[in-house]
């Protein structure tokens, strides 16, 4: 198993080694001008220079802040309701339109009311990536309770379970699997959220550090602010990860994805 983990591991960094190579001498190779794809090297060495001059831990801490507190609230939001929305039909059969047309009108067309509203602040970001996390929890969490096995339910009020017990013993551990599943696919939905948030009207972040380098024509400088959201991005969904393998430990992981 280490061996075979080994193995994946070398060829895993030898396509990122044939990449960067491909990236730094091809455009070149093929003639291609550096404001269409500059090579990886000027890339890392703009990179070094926003590091000092333009403030990219401070912007990239600003873009951070805003996906957890977005993906926190999208995601508590969408559990919670999921879970109200399974346990009684009633509730679902009323919210079900709303909740419908909400999802079917597109996100980011919200970004710009959201800004007017609250003005220029990290509020209208925050509430972007709430309203895109939100939906993939929700139905995650509604899907595992609507397929809910009845025998356990039936089982555990034969024990005189109540209402609440019986979510806690058997509903909610049962839903944990498709929750966490929501939650990976949440966690990066809020970054997407965020920058599209940061890029209406933003005046700090990443996606403001974008919209300022593309004014420029520098298109080194974006693909260090791309290759920063990327950063953001994976560590969101590994952080996730991580909390599922302590939170799930006794599950295969099989079951757990």
């Amino acid at each position: 198993m280490r061996n075979e983990k080994l193995i994946t591991a070398a060829w895993s960094l030898g396509v990122l080694v044939v990449f960067l190579l491909a990236w730094e001498y091809g455009p070149g190779l093929v003639g291609m001008p550096e404001f269409v794809l500059p090579p990886f090297s000027r890339v890392c060495e703009e990179a070094v220079r926003i590091w000092h001059g333009e403030r990219l831990l401070w912007h990239a801490g600003i873009t951070s802040l805003e996906v957890v507190v977005g993906f926190v609230l999208g995601s508590w939001l969408g559990a919670m309701i999921g879970y109200a929305l399974g346990v009684s039909p009633r509730v679902e059969a009323v919210l079900s339109p709303y909740l419908l047309a909400l999802q079917i009108a597109p996100k980011v067309a919200f970004a710009p009311l959201f800004v007017m509203w609250l003005g220029y602040t990290v509020y209208p970001k925050i509430l972007v990536a709430i309203l895109i996390v939100f939906f993939p929890v929700l139905i995650n969490v509604l899907s595992a309770m609507r397929a809910m096995d009845g025998d356990l339910i039936n089982l555990a009020r034969s024990f005189s379970a109540t209402r609440f017990q019986v979510f806690r013993m058997v509903e909610f551990p049962t839903t944990l699997p498709p929750l966490f599943s929501g939650l990976r696919i949440a966690s990066t939905l809020a970054v997407i959220g965020v920058v599209v948030g940061e890029l209406v009207g933003g005046n700090m972040g990443l996606g403001y550090l974008l919209t300022f380098f593309e004014g420029q024509g520098n298109t080194a400088a974006v693909f260090v602010i791309i290759g920063a959201l990327t950063v953001i991005g994976i560590v969101a969904y590994y952080a996730v990860v991580l909390a599922e393998k302590r939170v799930l430990h006794y599950l295969p992981s099989a079951q757990r994805n």
